[in-house]
């Protein structure tokens, strides 16, 4: 990234407790969450839903049988500096609207009603596709587990049951308030850090065996049925731009985040920075312990990272770095819960979904939107129930994800390039830098949202059906009836003039 520099000419506009109220209440609203998240909470938050012990490891088979080893090496290396710069935009754009509801308000602001209204639904789309992606993930490892302790395969009907649990665990632990929200998210942070250290130390130098440099950076592996390797290296990029997403945590979190104006934007960044460096070192780190591709691939836990453990490593050393990985990402997916769900109330208190008045409701003891939790488990367990007779329903829900995160990410970007006499920038922002930046960004998103609705497996039948693009549009076509129906009740609030905050100068 750029030099950071900081302006002296003129304090920070959230030096004191009081100034984020007035900032919430210039954007339109009054404060009814509760304030108890610091910077490093907030950072936390989107660092463990981003998750380099979740999204790097979820999608780790599908990366071997997409490319292999040099698809996934290279497009790490090349997707990480792209992620960064549309994060890098949004945490522009997140330090001068620090709201709940995040992308939507800031595509209100910039561009109006219309573009604020589907900018909402795709983020919604992405949040829901990621707590079915992270939380089905965690039952996938969780089988791996209990086929390593007691020989227990999992059926396609007990996989659902675990993944139902799972979402259960996590709507009940939501329920709880902001103060342990802060406390699992900060032990989030610490846990995948000291985790990964833990694995990528453990299969550096345990193991007697290591995959040479040639088969690291240039094995490339196709058992997609697809013909052309251009093709298949694209299809690869999923596991880079899904492992590297839901970055907007941070922005969602705005609201219960003292000093958010700065502490969220820099979560937005700091996250993915963060993520890239890490997540790259405990990808290349599996790659060199891999002992056998095949047996890798087609091991009886059904789950490559845990034959790697085990073949590596020995049953002790596998269970316990998969009960490691499996704490992690549970963790990871509590906060893809508590994101989506503050999406909802955000997007419920300004009458955008099908009985707002039910969603948007605030529990008086907790500040907890608890009605929009369970909403959101319930809808991502539908998600889900492909899983049942689909052998790529993995992957589709993953996409979906990416579709919804990334398209969504990108508009505000590119309504603040096309409007910039709407925009003002807050104290985070990226100076000269920001049109090239952002340009680069959603160029890069619109590429990536085409790409992933595109069938991912050949010959396309029943069970290897990408249906992707039939959740994005029924996804579109519950907003367009909505929208038709039920678009007297959507008002979000316009914020002050974009000359309000013209003093904040500084890159931060």
């Amino acid at each position: 990234m750029t030099s950071v520099r900081t302006s002296r000419q003129q304090p920070s506009p959230v030096d004191d407790d009081g100034e984020d109220a007035r900032i919430l209440q210039s954007l339109g609203y009054t404060q009814q969450l509760h304030r108890r998240m610091g910077a490093f909470g907030n950072f936390s938050a989107s660092l463990s839903v981003i998750s380099i012990m979740s999204g790097t490891l979820l999608l780790f088979g599908y990366g071997l049988n997409s490319g292999g080893p040099a698809v996934i090496t290279w497009g790490w290396l090349a997707v990480g500096p792209l992620v960064l710069c549309l994060a890098a935009a949004l945490a522009e754009i997140t330090s001068r609207y620090p709201t709940s509801g995040g992308l939507y308000y800031m595509a209100r602001q910039l561009g109006g009603e219309r573009w604020s209204w589907y900018t909402g639904w795709l983020n919604l789309l992405g949040l829901l596709g990621g707590i079915a992606a992270q939380d089905f993930g965690i039952a996938t490892f969780t089988a791996a587990w209990l086929n390593l302790q007691f020989d227990y395969t999992a059926s396609s009907g007990s996989l659902l049951a675990i993944y139902a649990v799972v979402l259960a665990l996590h709507a009940v632990l939501n329920l709880f308030g902001t103060r342990l929200m802060n406390i699992l998210t900060s032990l989030s942070a610490w846990w995948h850090l000291a985790g990964a250290v833990v694995i990528i130390g453990s299969l550096a130098l345990v193991p007697s065996h290591h995959q040479s440099a040639g088969f690291v950076f240039s094995e490339f592996t196709n058992n997609t049925g697809w013909g052309a390797p251009v093709y298949v290296i694209l299809l690869g990029m999923l596991l880079p731009v899904f492992a590297l997403a839901g970055y907007d945590t941070s922005a969602h979190l705005s609201e219960e985040t003292n000093h958010a104006s700065v502490a969220a934007a820099r979560g937005v960044f700091r996250s993915v920075a963060v993520s890239w460096i890490a997540g790259g070192i405990l990808l290349t780190t599996l790659l060199f312990a891999i002992q056998d591709y095949a047996t890798t691939l087609s091991g009886p836990t059904g789950v490559p990272v845990a034959q790697i453990m085990l073949d590596a490593l020995g049953m002790a050393a596998a269970k316990a770095l998969l009960l490691v990985i499996i704490v992690a990402q549970f963790l990871c997916g509590y906060t893809v819960t508590a994101s989506a769900s503050r999406m909802i109330y955000a997007f419920a208190r300004d009458g955008a979904l099908p009985g707002s008045g039910l969603w948007k409701k605030v529990s008086r003891r907790t500040a907890i939107p608890a009605n929009a939790v369970w909403l959101a488990v319930a809808v991502a367990f539908v998600l889900a129930l492909p899983s049942l007779y689909s052998s790529t329903a993995f992957a589709a829900v993953t996409a979906i994800s990416v579709v919804g995160f990334t398209s969504a990410y990108a508009i505000p970007v590119l309504l603040r390039l096309i409007h910039s006499d709407r925009f003002s920038p807050g104290p985070w922002h990226l100076g000269r830098w920001s049109k090239p930046i952002g340009w680069v960004a959603v160029v890069w998103a619109a590429a990536v949202t085409v790409l992933f609705l595109l069938p991912q497996s050949s010959p396309v039948t029943a069970t290897t059906f990408n249906y992707t693009p039939v959740a994005v549009v029924v996804a579109f076509l519950i907003a367009a009836l909505w929208r038709r129906f039920g678009r007297d009740s959507y008002h979000v609030p316009r914020s002050g003039s974009a000359t309000e905050d013209k003093q904040f100068e500084g890159i931060i």
